[in-house]
């Protein structure tokens, strides 16, 4: 049986090293970038494995100093990308940048330090999904990334830094007064993201951010329910810029049932608070609709369900008497 071009390039690197040829430092870079050029496209995460072998192989012929932190950091890129590791690759893969930071900040170029920094902070991130670790260590990891990576000089790993410090924020509790400041601070976080990302050049990224900016705000527990809702909106409107029906029928439509969320909740004039919002009501009920013709034929169960309370409480709603929106 022929062998893939990925089982190829990993033969070959093991008779390189097998050669008298080359040094050993050279045997370790050369593994290095092999293994490199075998993660950068995986299309199975067996390649992945071999990578991450190849890397330890490489980590055997390297002394310790800055050639052997750039192996270990890139080990630790290849464990943490592994899709069914769970949490003992990605303890793994933390260690690995725990190991090779200190030399990076040494005798690295700034921005090596700073990767590693915020993949620690996304492995750490991770794990606290697990219940293993913390997100404020998560947190402190972006923070100390942003210290290199400037918006004006690395634009892409600030975005990827401050749409993940927001998601971190909005999973800190919110019971107490730092949960405002959390909630703020992700909406922030979010707006910093579409400081660097646009419309034309970005555009399911920036529908993205743009619909998360207007859950953040909807739900947000502060005293501005109302000017947060109306931000909410054109957040929405923003991102309705770029999802449909036809391209994106299910994102399309999970952002009309965010709006219609909103819309419940609105009064008919903004200016007058007190009035109720009948016509809000009735815009939230369109919507619904619409999502639910939408996700019933994709299949999309549990979302139809919770759809249908949505309908029904609006109906009851409408029946009732007329309602007071919260100011």
């Amino acid at each position: 049986m022929a062998q893939t071009v990925p089982e190829s390039q990993f033969d070959a690197a093991l008779r390189a090293v097998d050669s008298e040829a080359e040094t050993t430092e050279e045997k370790a870079e050369m593994l290095m970038e092999v293994a490199m050029s075998m993660q950068a496209r995986p299309k199975a995460s067996d390649q992945l494995q071999r990578a991450i072998d190849l890397y330890r192989r490489a980590l055997d012929f390297a002394e310790d100093g800055l050639l052997r932190a750039r192996i270990t950091a890139r080990l630790g890129t290849a464990l943490q990308a592994l899709p069914d590791g769970g949490p003992d690759a990605l303890k793994h893969a933390r260690n690995a940048y725990e190991f090779a930071l200190p030399a990076l900040r040494i005798n690295g170029k700034p921005a090596e330090a700073a990767e590693v920094e915020m993949n620690l902070g996304l492995v750490t991130q991770a794990l606290a999904g697990a219940g293993v670790a913390r997100l404020t260590d998560a947190i402190q990891w972006y923070h100390r990334a942003l210290r290199t990576f400037t918006r004006a000089e690395y634009p892409q790993e600030y975005a990827i830094l401050h749409n993940n410090l927001a998601i971190a924020y909005l999973s800190l509790p919110m019971a107490d007064e730092r949960g405002r400041m959390h909630e703020a601070l992700a909406v922030q976080s979010f707006e910093e993201v579409l400081s660097v990302i646009n419309l034309v050049d970005h555009p399911s990224k920036y529908a993205m951010i743009q619909n998360n900016l207007g859950n953040a705000l909807q739900y947000a527990t502060s005293g501005h329910a109302l000017d947060n809702n109306l931000r909410a909106l054109a957040a929405y409107a923003e991102a309705l810029k770029v999802r449909n029906e036809r391209d994106t029928p299910v994102e399309y439509a999970n952002t009309i049932v965010n709006k219609a969320n909103v819309l419940r909740n609105l009064p008919d004039d903004p200016d007058r608070p007190g009035l109720g919002g009948e016509a809000g009501l009735l815009a939230a009920r369109d919507l619904y609709r619409e999502a639910r013709r939408i996700l019933l034929g994709l299949q999309q169960s549990d979302s139809v369900a919770m759809i249908d309370e949505a309908l029904a409480a609006i109906a009851q709603d409408l029946d009732g008497a007329p309602r007071s929106a919260p100011g």
